[in-house]
């Protein structure tokens, strides 16, 4: 069964719906921010990619073909990448920004996704997210841990539980302070690497852009 990450069109509605309730201002943060050759991990229907700061150069990568369809019509001029957070096909320290708006909770391996981040990203880079985590509240943490495996299903993915800032800096990032903002369970952060090369990970040196990707605007 399809969730709602997977049909674009019912996608689109819900994230329109939270940005006229306040999401708006956070992903003008998140995307306005970005510098230099920039990577919109899980851009999903390209929200972000309009918002981009002229001189930014940057690439769309999502698992879903349906969605970057929707993408390829907001922003045609942006190559698009089909592709999963866990094996991103870019040679190491290939971008100087990676973007990541309410991605994480839906990663299969958020620990494996966000150490190819850290590979991806240039040592001076920066890693700028906007995503919804765990409770503090001890009780809604409970609640939320109850109902994650029937929302998984219903969303196509996303984990309404999980400690993605705690993920981060387990990956080997630092999360500034400047920009660091807490709503509810939402968050908006900027983190830096901290570590050039975890234990036990390959080195790689694939293309910034790989030979399947769309760079015509023909979709």
């Amino acid at each position: 069964m399809r969730g709602v990450e997977q049909i674009p069109w019912l996608y689109d509605a819900v994230c329109a719906l939270c940005e006229a309730t306040g999401l708006a201002r956070w992903r003008s943060w998140l995307v306005t921010g970005a510098r230099g050759r920039v990577l919109d991990l899980g851009c999903g229907t390209g929200r972000n990619l309009p918002l981009l700061p002229a001189g930014t150069r940057a690439v769309g990568l999502e698992p879903s073909w349906e969605a970057l369809q929707r993408a390829r019509r907001r922003a045609p001029q942006v190559p698009l990448v089909v592709g999963s957070a866990e094996a991103l096909p870019f040679r190491d320290a290939a971008f100087d920004t990676v973007l990541s708006g309410l991605v994480f909770c839906s990663v299969p391996d958020p620990h494996r996704g966000l150490l190819e981040v850290q590979r991806v990203l240039r040592s001076d880079g920066q890693l700028r997210m906007l995503e919804h985590v765990r409770s503090t509240r001890a009780w809604k943490a409970r609640l939320q841990d109850l109902l994650q495996p029937a929302w998984t299903r219903i969303t196509g993915g996303c984990h309404p539980n999980r400690h993605t800032e705690r993920a981060v800096e387990a990956a080997g990032f630092r999360i500034e302070d400047e920009g660091h903002r807490a709503r509810g369970d939402m968050r908006r952060f900027a983190a830096r690497p901290t570590v050039r090369e975890p234990p036990g990970r390959p080195r790689r040196s694939a293309p910034d852009v790989p030979p399947s990707a769309d760079t015509t605007g023909a979709w």
